[in-house]
């Protein structure tokens, strides 16, 4: 095979490639500012082996200490045309020897100790006038009880009186105990590890429904008349308005139900009996003919009923976990937190209620008014479904975009109700009607695509923001704790275990699918017996992953005041104490590790 020619264009090509790749390079390394004379700075060297040799003795251990100290005056520099006089000292008792008494700063001297206590060891600082200590050396007494160092006089304003220069010798006693620092790290690396997993549980809950939606191999074969997804689109804001309208009405009236624990018990153990004898009459496994017209209504008017009283049982069962919860705190003493977990049960539920009352009117109200538009786009003339999606399409864009600017007018407070609501509704109108026009009478849309699209592109977006800034808007809101940064957690989990999710159930295998479909299951039954069981292993799997990362985050989080251990290492970091650091980045390198053995272990035995 012979051999091509070098070509000169190819040549020039590599040569410019070269000379690009050493401008980029050479562009990036002023842009952040690389300068490695500092690397050499002598100040800067001498604080970096102080940081590295206190992160190198972490403070987890200390013992009980005997405390012996001594001190000699000093001047810094020498006084002019006056006598420095040497300080008597007891030979029989501690005490230091100066090579001089008085220098200019950066001269070295000597200092002795004599008489200490044998195997002692301690610092020796520089006083200043104002009491700063500048720590001059450490020293270590032989069996004799003496020592000797040479110090290096530090840079200090002139004085005309003496400033001191005074040993510490400390003999330890006793047995080695746990330092403060130690306690308190082992408390926030504990809070640090709960924090993580309330993170997990509360992310992955939500990201296990959202990431069904967010798969598209699922979502493409949903397509609907554009009359169907009309009647929709105005009947879910509809619903979710009744709902919390509903839910507010319930809970003003069993007010003062709710205040007596008795009669709550009372009203729901009636409530659980009267939605059974509901249920038990509006749904019968076997019928032999079809339910008359009158038939369905009342079992309609049944199931409302039935739902609004669950409304009413979940609002007294949150009650009493509160009362419950409060009354238990102090009987329970050490495991007060278990009555603590009552209380805050209930105070989620005072939130989640009716958030989920108006996903519930919104999906019955919603589907209900969806799956009579898709009888009229079935059922009815062309010319008639063309009208009807006229009317119906301009209505809901129109709704649509109101309500869009009634959010960006929340968010800028315009103030303005022409360009919040009547140019978005008229804007959303004029819309609706051209999609009418475009789309065919009883044409399908492909819902699910455009569904898909939507909650993916939320994901990404909530993925994009760092969890940090997440922490410092739940800290606004919540205050500063590990609260705040479970919730931020939770907020950015929810957000990438949807993603990893919604991609797992996009690689399953094709073929349960069909042989489900071909049964004629519906789409929760296809869900249930021909996906769930391809994705419980991974599922399984980027749980345990996910919970191994919250611990990690967790430590940033604290940076900002959202509590766990990086809470303290902010402070001790602050407050230049880097033994104390070291504590801390110490439990975070054991946690970490020990996470991801036990997360390994564990995916190995259940995926």
């Amino acid at each position: 095979m012979e051999k091509k020619k070098p070509s000169l264009l190819r040549s020039l090509g590599t040569a410019l490639g070269i000379i690009g790749v050493f401008f980029v390079f050479a562009y990036g390394v002023n842009v952040t500012d690389v300068n490695f004379d500092t690397t050499r700075d002598e100040n800067r060297l001498t604080q970096l082996k102080r940081v590295i040799r206190a992160l190198v003795r972490p403070d987890i251990i200390e013992y009980e200490t005997i405390d012996t100290e001594v001190e000699i005056p000093f001047y810094l520099p020498c006084p002019e045309d006056q006598n420095i006089e040497i300080p008597d000292v007891d030979p029989a008792e501690p005490h230091l020897i100066a090579s001089a008494y008085c220098a200019s700063p950066k001269e070295t001297i000597i200092i002795q100790g004599r008489n200490f206590k044998p195997h002692s060891r301690g610092p020796v600082n520089f006083v200043t006038a104002s009491g700063v200590n500048k720590q001059l050396g450490k020293f270590e007494t032989d069996g004799n009880g003496s020592f000797e160092i040479e110090a290096e006089l530090p840079t200090r304003k002139p004085l005309e009186e003496a400033q001191h220069i005074r040993a510490i010798a400390r003999v330890q006693v006793g047995k080695p105990k746990l330092t403060f620092t130690a306690k308190v790290t082992w408390d926030k690396i504990i809070e640090t590890v709960f924090m993580a997993l309330l993170a997990t549980a509360i992310g992955t809950a939500v990201a296990i429904p959202v990431s069904f939606l967010a798969a598209r191999n699922l979502m493409a074969e949903n397509k609907s008349p554009l009359t169907s997804i009309a009647f929709s689109l105005i009947g879910w804001p509809v619903g979710i308005f009744i709902g919390l309208q509903v839910t507010k009405i319930i809970r003003n009236l069993l007010l003062p139900i709710s205040e007596n624990s008795l009669y709550s018990i009372i009203s729901s153990i009636i409530g659980i009996i009267l939605i059974y004898i509901i249920l038990r009459l509006s749904i019968k496994p076997e019928e032999n003919e079809d339910p008359t017209p009158i038939m369905k209504v009342v079992r309609v008017i049944s199931l409302i009923l039935a739902g609004l009283i669950a409304i009413g049982l979940l609002i007294l069962l949150e009650s009493l976990l509160i009362v419950a919860g409060l009354a238990l705190i102090e009987p329970l003493g050490s495991l007060g937190f278990l009555g603590n977990f009552l209380k805050q049960i209930g105070g989620a539920a005072y939130l989640i209620i009716p958030a989920a009352a108006a996903l519930g009117f919104g999906a019955a109200i919603g589907g209900t008014v969806g799956k009579f538009g898709q009888i009229i786009s079935d059922k009815s003339p062309a010319t008639i479904v063309k009208i009807v999606n006229l009317i119906s399409s301009a209505m809901a864009i129109a709704l649509l975009f109101a309500i869009i600017g009634a959010g960006i007018d929340w968010l800028y407070q315009i103030n303005n109700i022409n360009r919040t609501l009547y140019w978005p509704a008229g804007i959303g109108a004029v819309i609706g009607l051209i999609l009418a026009i475009i789309t065919g009478p009883k044409q399908a849309l492909p819902t699910g695509v455009t569904i898909y699209f939507i909650i993916r592109t939320i994901l990404n977006g909530t993925r994009s923001v760092e969890s940090l800034v997440m922490a410092i808007v739940f800290v606004i809101w919540v205050g500063i704790g590990p609260f705040a940064g479970s919730l931020a957690l939770a907020l950015h989990t929810l957000a990438a275990l949807a993603k990893l999710y919604s991609e797992q159930v996009e690689s399953i295998l094709p073929g349960p699918l069909e042989a489900v479909n071909a049964t004629g299951a519906n789409r929760l039954q296809t869900i249930i017996y021909a996906v769930v069981p391809q994705i419980v292993s991974p599922y399984i799997s980027f749980t345990m992953y996910r919970w191994d990362i919250n611990v990690r985050m967790s430590t940033i989080i604290g940076f900002v005041g959202g509590g766990g251990i990086g809470f303290l290492l902010q402070q001790n970091i602050n407050l230049l104490d880097y033994r104390a650091a070291s504590v801390q980045m110490v439990a975070i390198a054991v946690v970490v590790a020990l996470m991801d053995y036990i997360s390994s272990v564990v995916r190995e035995r259940m995926v």
